[in-house]
């Protein structure tokens, strides 16, 4: 076990992990978290003062990286600055993320381009800056966020969002095929929230409807249960438990049949 982890009393061993979107929300929650655990973090985001401050809570020793992850030499300088400050990566988390709330009917072309860029194309650059570091090292863990609505699209207002989680669902899952055999000590997770209490829905384009079925998890909570996916890895996790069995019957209502063994959590 790392001196660090040791200290503060972690349960696993110290480890260089970087998270993208870390300004606020899941990412500001998970890194709080995971430095009290002992781990060396890299935090990146576009908000400097923002990304600042929850390095500051973090504590000393930690690095913050302005970052627009849309852009993959963005992405590449915080590899590098991470390889630089810490000789190592052991875990990437593509967290980075953005709401919107219209239905397939409205969604305009720089709304379109806007939430692909920040949900999908971040998460692409993530997977093509990181994953060729691990190979040559043999290991690694990657963790791609999603959400329950890209199984689920049950709110049509975030038509456009679902989608492109959707879409980061296929690129993990061929990524995880690619990697099975050849590299088995790298390990692919897909993370898939429901409502979370943050301000993503307050900072959504075009804002977020409210109605009865928005019954928000915690965000402690989701961070603590990513903490837990980071020293257990395993392929899927929803964050609440319930979200798994909704998506389930989806499934066999939607398809006659469970869902492909890709979103079995164990």
């Amino acid at each position: 076990m790392g001196e660090a982890g040791s200290r503060n009393g972690s349960d696993m061993e110290s480890k260089v992990i970087v998270i993208t979107g870390a300004s606020s929300g899941i990412g500001a929650a998970l890194a709080e978290k995971l430095a009290r655990k002992g781990h060396r973090l890299s935090l990146a985001a576009r908000r400097e003062k923002e990304l600042g401050e929850v390095a500051g809570r973090c504590g000393p020793g930690h690095l913050a990286v302005v970052t627009d992850v849309t852009k993959m030499e963005d992405m590449q300088r915080l590899r590098d600055a991470t390889l630089e400050r810490f000789d190592r990566i052991d875990v990437w988390v593509n967290n980075a993320g953005r709401g919107i709330s219209r239905k397939v009917l409205e969604v305009t072309d720089c709304e379109f381009d806007e939430i692909i860029n920040v949900n999908l194309r971040s998460v692409l650059y993530g997977m093509q800056v990181i994953i060729p570091y691990f190979r040559r090292r043999g290991r690694g863990h990657l963790v791609n966020l999603s959400s329950y609505l890209s199984i689920v699209p049950q709110v049509s207002y975030r038509s456009i969002y679902s989608a492109a989680k959707s879409a980061v669902n296929s690129l993990t899952e061929s990524l995880r095929i690619d990697l099975r055999d050849s590299h088995p000590d790298i390990a692919i997770s897909l993370v898939l929230p429901g409502g979370v209490s943050t301000d993503f829905a307050k900072n959504a384009l075009g804002g977020s409807p409210r109605g009865p079925w928005l019954k928000p998890q915690d965000v402690q909570e989701v961070a603590g249960l990513m903490v837990d996916l980071i020293r257990h890895p395993r392929p899927v996790l929803f964050t609440d438990p319930a979200s798994a069995e909704l998506a389930r019957a989806y499934f066999v209502d939607s398809y006659g049949k469970k869902p492909a063994g890709g979103f079995d959590q164990k």
